[in-house]
């Protein structure tokens, strides 16, 4: 997108890696679907895999300043195309359901997500019930 700081594939990278550090722990299934995503996803189509490690230590340094949060958010909502925020939020749920638990950061992340995104409460909910249904198991 043009006049962003960053790529949109480097944007969702880091919103993966900030929504899985939001609990101050990145859990191996939290990697595995992170690299799933990356790997699989349509929007991902184009991206350099070669860049993920980087795109997320990037990240790592962002959120380990003041404000880290907030400016990973805004540089997320630059990147990324309005049309694409359910997109990001269903990626971000994703990651966060991933573990099987959702910690009490995990859920104010998403709810700072949905709303620096503007996805409305009706599709959040409806992404948030899919996270869900596709982790369960026997």
């Amino acid at each position: 997108m043009d006049g962003s700081t960053i790529s949109a594939h480097a944007a969702l990278v880091q919103l993966m890696v900030m929504v899985s550090a939001s609990d101050s722990e990145m859990s191996d299934s939290e990697l595995k679907t992170m690299g799933g995503i990356v790997s699989h996803m349509p929007i991902f189509r184009g991206y350099d895999p070669d860049k993920l490690i980087s795109d997320a230590e990037t990240c790592a340094e962002i959120l380990g300043e003041d404000e880290g949060v907030e400016t990973v958010l805004g540089l997320l909502k630059e990147a990324l195309p309005k049309e694409y925020g359910d997109t990001a939020y269903a990626i971000a749920c994703d990651v966060a359901v991933a573990d099987s638990h959702l910690s009490q950061e995990e859920l104010r992340i998403l709810e700072m997500i949905r709303h620096e995104l503007g996805v409305d409460r009706l599709t959040a909910a409806a992404i948030e019930r899919g996270a869900v249904a596709r982790r369960r198991s026997f």
